[in-house]
């Protein structure tokens, strides 16, 4: 990760631990300057690279030397589990990513759309922007007909701090092409809420 500095992240924890009137030399805080640094290596990653480099490697819809076959149907991923960390207050929220496409000509491999989400979420972020970043990170690398992204996240921010609403969760939507249609983006949520509770 292009900028990222361990040891002035450390520097920052014990500085922050003196500032709440705690002691950073105490049993049991003595390595948190450490392990905040790793957690936010792996929070971070994100920072400076680029999701489109998960989407180079497409396949031509209806390759059939390949063995694709041709659609014109939507590919529907649900319950892609994804966190990151809100960039109002630096607290983690985790939830999950539904991400739909209609194949233009170019469809890529399944695991391909995870690491878009993945690398997008691990940033200081909004829910909001991670939606509308994937739809276009996927408008950018595929050229689809079609994208709907539904996330359904739980906010560290509202659930253990000000309102304390343990039981809340945000969903936000970006769609684009044909699935911006009421009609089709109202037949792909159908489709995404299908066979839960059962």
């Amino acid at each position: 990760m292009t900028g990222f500095d361990a040891d002035r992240i450390e520097r920052a924890v014990r500085e922050l631990l003196f500032a709440i009137g705690e002691d950073p030399d105490r049993p049991g805080l003595e390595r948190t300057p450490q392990r905040v640094a790793e957690a936010y290596a792996e929070y971070f990653s994100g920072i400076g690279a680029d999701p489109l480099a998960h989407l180079a490697d497409t396949v031509a819809s209806g390759d059939t030397a390949a063995g694709v076959p041709a659609t014109s149907d939507a590919v529907v991923l649900r319950d892609l589990a994804f966190r990151s960390v809100c960039e109002h207050h630096l607290l983690p929220f985790t939830g999950t990513a539904h991400v739909a496409y209609v194949p233009g000509d170019r469809i890529v491999g399944l695991g391909r759309i995870p690491a878009v989400i993945d690398t997008i979420a691990s940033r200081p972020q909004l829910q909001e922007r991670i939606a509308e970043e994937v739809a276009d990170a996927l408008v950018a690398g595929l050229d689809p007909r079609g994208v709907l992204v539904v996330i359904d996240a739980v906010h560290g921010c509202v659930t253990s701090r000000g309102a304390r609403q343990e039981r809340s969760s945000t969903v936000t939507v970006a769609s684009r092409g044909e699935l911006a249609e009421p009609a089709a983006r109202a037949e792909i949520i159908a489709l995404i809420g299908s066979g839960r509770g059962a």
